[in-house]
């Protein structure tokens, strides 16, 4: 995968949850893959999809603050992700390495409370 190392490329790989962005990322730069460039199946594309499209629901925006058993829909997503992650390790296995990075933004907002 192409990105913006200082060597243009990475295979090391990280899922992970953000507000309006694919869930995969180089691990060293944080360069934003689109997901259609990564060789996994349509299926795995579109559970990655809809896993980083509930990435900050416990977070009432308009508020900005931590809604209601916020702290457990936060760690059902790291549940959720993590699942996801080993799917991506089997599809992409020999390619890259891929880990997993966990949100910890509902324990900040809780402790802002």
């Amino acid at each position: 995968m192409y990105c913006f190392c200082e060597q243009k490329e990475t295979l090391v790989l990280k899922v992970e949850g953000d507000v309006g962005a694919d869930p995969l990322w180089c691990n060293q730069c944080s360069c934003n893959f689109d997901l259609e460039d990564i060789p996994i199946s349509d299926e795995l594309k579109g559970e990655l999809m809809r896993w980083g499209n509930k990435y900050g629901k416990w977070i009432d925006w308009d508020k900005d603050k931590l809604i209601p058993n916020g702290i457990e829909m936060e760690e059902e997503h790291n549940k959720q992700g993590s699942i996801l992650t080993e799917k991506v390790k089997k599809e992409l296995r020999g390619k890259y390495r891929v880990k997993f990075s966990p949100s910890t933004m509902a324990r900040g907002y809780a402790n802002n409370q």
